[in-house]
């Protein structure tokens, strides 16, 4: 408790500016929140991964002490773990070895409790739109158009597709389905909120349904966005936690970049940005997915920024991975599939280059890693002129990336001119087809009936000017997860369109992607032991 104290006070921050949320658990209010972003913001990312994660967190926590230890002060800031990957394939999301996050479990685990009211507040607007079916339909909802269900923080695919109301006084019959909270709409709106007034606005424009004469119904229809936001007044305050080596960490929110747009709060990024000199965040996913967002959705925000830099991390494993190998032999040396994945890298290099940003690689190391394919990565990486540097956080902590860091310090006063992608005043197709076409590298888009349906009805009603969300796989670059490496000539099939105007975006769902994830065969929760602390 006296270390995040004192991390406290050497941020500025007077005991008015926070309050204490258990052991080495600060959260900070949102009027100390305030003044200019002169801070460099630095962006890490990845190529496409494996099942298993590459260390994108790791990385970024061995980043921040790498920054601390060459004299800059610095700040990380993350999402908040979600339970599902935490029991399921990935286990936690605090980073590993000496780039960990203190206290681990809690944070892992409930932390402070945010995740769980966004549930609440996810539900309670469910159950209230059900309570008015139940006692009259006063506005006409027609019952086959909700789009609102429920949501949980677990992995549980037995919720992908359920019937509710069953019983006599149990309200009306209807198909439902559960998503994972990170995939909720106020996930998002609390990443993207810049304050209270702005968190209930958002609440209150939630799209829930449609009437018999195919209005919009909100969740302002039902006078319940207040009540959503006080349950979520604490929620909207960032989380400061620490690093092993005493870095400060700010850990608050925690939207998925396949189904969300997958960064940590802007609360969080400005705040750190106003009291650092460097803050690292974390993009989810690849630079296809969680890094294209943060471009085109995040740092359009108010208040935000495009960043000064970007870490493109990657590990052997996952370069030989989308070479073709599977798990099992993804840590046997084996330089033909080093070099047929180096490929997915080459595109990933090309779309930071599109964006017009400077960058690096970042190569987290392994201790199973063969230093022949370390070294071919740089030389491969070299005739595309990137550099890339080591990254052995895992091991040294913040000594294990000073020349990554130095490198960025001098990479991030760079003069950029950032392009995105596409125009909010662009069409939705021309907007779909620009990340699809110029990120992931493929030769067309399928509108299916259903999605064509959806685009010419969000055309009538205004909502055609939003950026664009892709929800898709992040194991490729196309829309199904089997094909690796880099593909091309590929179509990206469109089934559906979801408008998220609490969020302010449109959600573009490509191929079989799901709002509820599955457990694995052997999930991680099978292998974890209690341990008081």
């Amino acid at each position: 408790m006296e270390k995040i104290l004192r991390i406290a006070k050497r941020l500025g921050l007077e005991k008015k500016d926070f309050q204490i949320c258990g052991r080495g658990k600060l959260k900070i209010e949102i009027e100390a929140i305030k003044g200019e972003n002169n801070g460099k913001l630095i962006l890490v990312t990845s190529i496409n991964p494996t099942p298993y994660g590459e260390g994108k967190t790791t990385t970024s926590i061995g980043l921040v002490d790498a920054f601390n230890e060459i004299g800059k002060q610095a700040i990380v800031t993350l999402r908040e773990p979600s339970l599902g990957p935490v029991f399921g394939v990935k286990g936690g999301a605090t980073g590993g070895g000496k780039a960990s996050l203190i206290p681990e479990k809690s944070i892992n685990l409930l932390f402070t409790g945010d995740i769980p009211a966004i549930e609440r507040a996810h539900n309670l607007l469910a159950a209230v739109i059900d309570n008015h079916l139940y006692h009259g339909n006063k506005l006409k909802i027609d019952v086959n158009s909700i789009f609102w269900n429920r949501a949980m923080d677990m992995n549980d695919r037995a919720l992908r597709d359920t019937v509710i109301g069953l019983g006599r006084t149990n309200g009306i019959a209807r198909e439902s389905h559960f998503e994972i909270t990170a995939a909720s709409e106020i996930m998002a709106i609390i990443a993207l909120s810049n304050d209270y007034s702005d968190l209930t606005e958002r609440l209150a424009n939630i799209f829930v349904a449609e009437d018999m004469d195919d209005n919009p119904v909100f969740a302002k229809s039902f006078n319940v966005n207040e009540a959503m936001a006080t349950l979520l007044e604490e929620t909207l305050k960032p989380n400061l936690v620490r690093t092993l080596q005493n870095s400060p960490a700010i850990v608050h929110a925690g939207p998925f970049a396949n189904i969300a747009h997958g960064t940590n709060s802007i609360l969080a990024t400005r705040f750190a940005m106003q009291r650092a000199d460097y803050v690292i965040t974390e993009a989810g996913f690849g630079s296809d997915l969680g890094g294209e967002k943060f471009f085109d959705i995040v740092s359009r925000q108010r208040g935000m920024k495009p960043p000064d830099a970007v870490v493109l991390v990657l590990t052997v494993r996952a370069v030989k991975w989308q070479g073709g190998l599977n798990r099992k032999n993804a840590f046997e040396k084996d330089i033909n599939a080093l070099v047929k994945g180096f490929e997915n890298v080459k595109k990933h290099i090309e779309n930071l280059k599109r964006f017009n940003v400077p960058f690096v690689l970042a190569i987290n190391r392994y201790a199973q890693d063969d230093d022949e394919e370390i070294e071919k990565i740089r030389a491969l990486a070299k005739e595309e002129h990137v550099e890339a540097f080591i990254s052995d956080v895992w091991v040294k902590g913040g000594k294990g990336a000073i020349d990554l860091a130095e490198y960025l310090v001098g990479i991030a006063d760079e003069k950029s001119n950032i392009q995105y992608v596409y125009n909010f005043e662009d069409s939705i197709e021309s907007k779909v087809e620009s990340i699809v076409k110029k990120v992931y590298g493929g030769r067309a888009v399928h509108f299916t009936r259903r999605a064509r349906r959806k685009i010419e009805r969000f055309k009538e009603r205004g909502w055609d000017k939003l950026p664009i969300c892709m929800a898709k796989t992040q194991y490729s670059l196309s829309d199904d997860p089997k094909l690796k490496g880099r593909p091309t000539e590929f179509t990206v099939e469109v089934t559906d369109i979801k408008a998220s105007l609490g969020a302010g975006f449109l959600v573009v769902y490509a191929g079989d992607i799901m709002t509820m994830p599955g457990l694995p065969r052997r999930p991680a929760a099978e292998d974890m032991k209690f341990e008081r602390l």
